[in-house]
């Protein structure tokens, strides 16, 4: 399994972002119905949760928050159409990792790879500018997905181009070009990109949690923040 792989290169991984994810400042964030903060929060505005990020972060004394592997979240009540048909069942299990740090942070490459797609996901509540790199570990491949970049940065990239590890390969966007979120880098880790390009489920129906964590491994195995 991609899980196993990962966990035996640990100490290969260089950072995905040039902060230290393990620093007293780092504070895991519950986007869960636990939360009683978000039960009458205006999603939909982002400057209101984008707020309600800072507010989250300054009750545990944090400037980056961290979480979000296989929580299931309440916030994507905020775009429905884009997650499923308000009549069924909404997808809701987060399948990365959120970092919560400011727009331009850069994004740079845990491992050696190759740009596999970029695409614009140019919806309310989308990923915004995203890259999937390819990567390759005992000859198995696998992929890594970084969303709500900058529009800037990301369209400079191109299939096929060659990404160092510790390269600075774009950068975390601002709203609304972001997907119009509070800034933030969803990064994910999948084995089996499906056929796709550009684009990959970040949440997914919690009743199928099994299926797709098989899909996508806990991405801490790589960023190894002990908050997470």
């Amino acid at each position: 399994m991609l899980s196993d792989l990962l966990e035996r290169h640990q100490h290969e991984f260089g950072p995905v972002l040039p902060v230290d994810l393990n620093a007293p400042d780092v504070a895991r964030l519950d986007f869960t119905a636990a939360n009683p903060l978000l039960r009458d929060a205006d999603l939909r505005d982002t400057a209101a949760f984008e707020a309600l990020v800072a507010r989250l972060l300054a009750s545990q004394e944090a400037h980056i928050g961290v979480g979000g592997y296989l929580e299931n979240r309440i916030i994507y009540r905020r775009s429905p159409g884009l997650f499923g048909d308000p009549a069924v069942p909404a997808r809701s299990l987060h399948l990365g990792v959120d970092v919560w740090l400011r727009a331009g942070t850069p994004v740079l490459a845990p491992l050696d790879a190759t740009v596999h797609s970029v695409q614009d996901n140019d919806n309310f509540g989308d990923y915004g500018p995203t890259v999937i790199l390819q990567h390759q570990l005992e000859g198995d491949t696998f992929y890594t997905l970084y969303g709500h970049l900058s529009r800037r940065e990301t369209a400079l990239l191109r299939p096929g181009m060659v990404i160092e590890k510790g390269q600075t390969f774009t950068e975390v966007g601002p709203a609304p070009e972001n997907g119009d979120w509070p800034p933030h880098l969803h990064f994910q880790v999948i084995a089996d990109m499906l056929g796709l390009a550009g684009d990959f489920p970040g949440v997914a129906l919690p009743e199928e949690q099994e299926k797709w964590a098989a899909l996508c491994p806990n991405p801490n195995l790589i960023l190894q923040s002990q908050w997470l």
